[in-house]
């Protein structure tokens, strides 16, 4: 990659991005928005969490992105059984009679935590240090994780029994909440035709792990001016009740609003969005493109929302009108 400017580096990775959809496209049919936002969020340096109902092809996604990124690849099946040590290691004594670490699934650079709700609390916590600090703690000693490294998860939100609601912090951690919806008759059209024809389509792998944190710390580098960065902290004000800057909605329908992380996720997404769409620097459509995955799990709703039946989509539309 010999970029003789930022400008030039920034059109190469909107070519190489427009390749990964191209190589994406070969196995999953349609989903173009679910694709951008979860490159978008790993191009940012963020994790992501996948909510949609069974056979939409989640796991299959985070796959197929492991595959075209040439990123080692880690499914962690989360069940009500599952222990932290089923997921950052153990140590063990060996021949000599001393302890040795055996690493987990989470050294991989991409993690699909497949099912994340479906483990208690204590298990999920094990993820916590992992996605902020990139880094986990086993007997004392810190180990450092891979890089790059993105956790991936889906929930399904239909299924209620036996699930665990994700606890706030956590939530917070994922950049994105993408909510993956049935695919339209023509979609689901071509997915029958390709998947029951017998025909298996081979990948190509578009980035190495070099090209990849190139292309993060790239991203990082875009300038945002400031009242881009103004209309995102002032979005993200917006949404925390009783506060000066509060929105009448927020007021009315919201228990808790978004934090810091929340505009700070705005403007790295933000530049992401636009350095992909052929822009040299962010503006405020970028934000309103990027607005709902990024705070749609970040509000909690109060009794009245509820019970009135508005969604954490309205309240984030409403303060985007």
């Amino acid at each position: 990659m010999n970029y003789k400017s930022d400008a030039e580096a920034i059109d190469g990775f909107a070519e190489k991005h427009n390749e990964l959809k191209k190589e994406i496209a070969k196995i999953i049919v349609g989903q173009e928005k679910v694709i951008n936002n979860v490159l978008i969020s790993i191009f940012s340096k963020g994790h992501c969490l996948l909510i949609g109902v069974p056979g939409l092809a989640k796991t299959l996604l985070v796959n197929t992105i492991a595959r075209v990124l040439g990123l080692n690849y880690s499914r962690i099946q989360f069940t009500p059984d599952l222990m932290p040590s089923d997921i950052i290691g153990t140590e063990i004594l060996d021949e000599s009679r001393k302890f040795k670490f055996v690493k987990g699934p989470v050294f991989a650079n991409i993690i699909l935590a497949d099912e994340i709700n479906r483990t208690p609390p204590k298990t999920q916590s094990a993820l916590l240090e992992a996605m902020q600090e990139k880094s986990v703690t086993a007997a004392g000693n810190s180990h450092i994780l891979n890089d790059p490294f993105f956790v991936l998860a889906t929930q399904n939100p239909i299924e209620q029994e036996g699930t665990y609601p994700l606890p706030e912090a956590q939530l917070d951690r994922f950049m994105f909440n993408v909510i993956l919806d049935y695919p339209s008759f023509d979609e689901e059209l071509n997915v029958v035709k390709e998947t029951t024809s017998g025909k298996e389509p081979k990948l190509s792998e578009i980035l190495d792990n070099d090209e990849i944190i190139y292309y993060q710390n790239l991203i990082r580098k875009i300038p945002a001016t400031d009242n881009v960065v103004e209309y995102a902290v002032n979005l993200v004000s917006k949404t925390r009740p009783n506060t000066s800057l509060a929105h009448e909605w927020a007021n009315e329908f919201i228990g808790w609003g978004a934090g810091p992380r929340a505009s700070q996720y705005l403007i790295i997404g933000a530049k992401c969005h636009a350095a992909i769409n052929g822009k040299y620097a962010p503006d405020i459509e970028d934000i309103k493109a990027i607005a709902q995955p990024v705070l749609r799990h970040r509000i909690v709703r109060n009794f009245k929302a509820e019970a009135e039946g508005i969604k954490n989509e309205d309240i984030v539309q409403k303060l985007l009108d």
